[in-house]
């Protein structure tokens, strides 16, 4: 019997959801984070509103995040169990930041941002903001 998979961030028991087992996922019970098996987040994109059970949590205004700056706590792979985690921005929709495994390449968003990721409307809003701050930026 395998030891059941902890979650990275809250440490409570996620549990690997049914009905998937071509993509494997699993959902934490506590914050109701979610991992995805290598490309399992490309598969299970049409599923995204029947099993994130989340709502998508925009960044605060102003907020900045660096993918290159260390993290406050590292997070280790909840399928490795000793990998550090590494802190990632979807280059396409920059207020989304998850975490990824450098050795088995598994995915781990906050609750809602999975469906956040794969609802890529909000992609063009985000572009245009970046896009003004850093124009603002070099104005000035």
């Amino acid at each position: 019997m395998t030891t059941p998979m902890q979650c990275p961030k809250c440490h409570a028991t996620m549990q690997m959801l049914e009905g998937y087992e071509e993509a494997v996922v699993h959902r934490c019970e506590g914050c109701r984070g979610m991992w995805f098996e290598i490309m399992a987040h490309e598969q299970l994109r049409e599923d995204a509103a029947r099993i994130d059970l989340g709502e998508p949590v925009a960044p605060a205004e102003g907020e900045y995040f660096d993918p290159t700056a260390p993290a406050p706590a590292t997070l280790l792979c909840p399928a490795c169990d000793h990998y550090p985690l590494i802190h990632m921005v979807d280059p396409h929709q920059p207020h989304i930041r998850f975490e990824s495994c450098k050795y088995c390449y598994g995915r781990f968003y906050d609750a809602g941002e999975f469906k956040d990721f794969v609802d890529d409307s909000e992609y063009d809003s985000a572009f245009d903001k970046l896009l003004k701050k850093v124009s603002a930026a070099l104005a000035e």
